[in-house]
């Protein structure tokens, strides 16, 4: 359990074609672990781009970012420029160094792939993407979150909440956990079946891949395959 005495420091990264739920559902409950301290760390402090048509000012850049205890990266199309970034690689080597917790969302693992942070670790990503985890050394586990050592990765978007209470959990102790996730009203009845691959109809599955997932897959192959 953390000392609610002492600071705890969460740091996300923060980057142009963000996920924002990837960021604002984790950070919605990381944010109430007691002591917590978020930072919202970017290369420059200048407005960052959401995929949801409105920006996020970062609250640091990384020279000036405190040491996280959890570090957090997420996903989103912005990902594929983070991969090719060598002073965002660095900087999340730098802070995975000193942090208690190396943590992912989505895509966000692949960042964490390419920082060099997964090789022979378990890990998960979005579902359309989890076979690129095997570039960097990783090996899948089908799972909504996924903890090896002191890594762990959450799958697609809205996994960032069970993870974000997972870690809360081993943090701050299950009843802390259980009561923010009271306070959030988490509780998740969807009105369809069509959450992951597995349970969703054929043919939206076939749908999704065509016109979305098979094309960013293959390119984010051809990127790394680059590198």
């Amino acid at each position: 359990m953390t000392d609610s005495s002492k600071p705890f420091h969460i740091v996300f990264l923060l980057f142009n074609g963000i996920t924002q739920l990837d960021f604002t559902g984790p950070a919605q409950v990381l944010c109430r672990i007691p002591g917590a301290v978020v930072h919202t760390a970017a290369r420059d402090i200048k407005p960052i781009q959401t995929d949801s048509g409105f920006a996020i000012l970062p609250s640091t850049n990384f020279a000036d970012c405190p040491q996280a205890d959890l570090l957090c990266v997420p996903g989103g199309l912005g990902i594929r420029d983070v991969i090719q970034d060598e002073a965002t690689l660095q900087f999340l080597c730098d802070q995975a160094a000193g942090a208690k917790y190396i943590t992912s969302v989505c895509t966000g693992s692949l960042a964490l792939g390419a920082a060099g942070l997964l090789e022979g670790k378990r890990a998960t990503s979005h579902w359309a993407y989890t076979g690129l985890l095997e570039k960097f050394g990783a090996k899948h586990k089908k799972a909504r979150v996924v903890k090896d050592g002191n890594v762990i990765t959450a799958g697609g978007v809205t996994s960032g909440i069970d993870f974000a209470l997972t870690v809360v959990a081993e943090i701050a102790g299950q009843s802390v956990a259980e009561s923010i996730q009271l306070s959030l009203e988490y509780d998740p009845h969807p009105p369809f079946n069509s959450g992951h691959p597995d349970v969703a109809r054929p043919e939206t599955l076939t749908l999704m891949r065509e016109r979305v997932y098979d094309k960013q897959a293959s390119d984010l192959a051809d990127i790394i395959d680059r590198q």
